[in-house]
């Protein structure tokens, strides 16, 4: 399995983005995708996550009100809306990719995925 996260860059407090991450290489009729963050310095975080079917859908405590995770199954793409940015929202962030379709409250757990993108930077100014 292939995932290939895009979309970071560098913004200023309040504004918007939009990751992007293309999974190849199986089948995604089932198992799930997840958005999690590492910060210098502190432990990965769970952001966000799914089953690829759609259903699932579960946020971390960071992304509730402001994230929002979708997906387009045709292409095999999850994206994760990021509104109203703050400056601790700066972190790499990473998708990954199980095989198994765990309940939501699983999806938060690192351990379970099996397959990492490369992360994109996500930088936040005040």
């Amino acid at each position: 399995v292939q995932l290939q996260a895009s979309g970071g860059g560098l913004v200023q407090a309040g504004d918007s983005l939009r990751l992007s991450c293309a999974a190849s290489g199986r089948t995604f009729s089932s198992g799930a995708v997840a958005w999690f963050r590492q910060a210098p310095g502190k432990e990965r975080e769970f952001v966000a996550g799914m089953r690829w079917q759609g259903s699932g859908l579960s946020y971390g405590e960071p992304a509730k009100g402001r994230f929002t995770l979708s997906r387009d199954r045709a292409k095999n793409t999850v994206f994760l809306q990021m509104n109203n940015l703050k400056p601790e929202d700066t972190a790499t962030y990473f998708c990954a990719d199980t095989t198994t379709n765990y309940i939501s409250s699983a999806l938060r757990d690192a351990f379970r995925f099996s397959s990492w993108g490369q992360g994109t930077l996500v930088t936040v100014s005040s």
